[in-house]
């Protein structure tokens, strides 16, 4: 009797058991630790803004908010959650930015650099 040789599966249907090994990350990131990571960063650079009292003081606190909340979230990738490190640079990102666009605007607007 003649037996047809075995097919061999395309992949699209699972056929039991893979040989593959799998690999499942330590710290999966998740929307609760990117929120809190987001949550925390913007009152870290709301209160750091607020102790500048012109423009230029909120810039360099802002600058300097920010750089400490990198080192942060630079520790939390290697060692701790990266969803929270995420969080802190997507708002670590934005309030560069606006600090930036604080600076540009009152340099346009009076013509002086206002860092210096």
């Amino acid at each position: 009797m003649f037996h047809p040789p075995p097919r061999t599966p395309s992949g699209l249907f699972p056929s039991g058991g893979s040989t593959r090994p799998s690999y499942r990350e330590p710290y999966p990131v998740t929307g609760a630790g990117v929120a809190i990571g987001a949550v925390a960063t913007f009152a870290w650079l709301l209160l750091f803004g607020l102790v500048g009292r012109d423009v230029a003081g909120y810039a360099w606190w802002t600058l300097l908010a920010g750089g400490l909340a990198w080192a942060v979230a630079a520790v939390l990738v290697r060692h701790g959650d990266r969803g929270v490190a995420t969080g802190v640079a997507i708002v670590i990102a934005g309030g560069w930015s606006i600090a930036a666009a604080i600076v540009a605007v009152r340099w346009a607007q009076t013509g002086d650099w206002p860092l210096w």
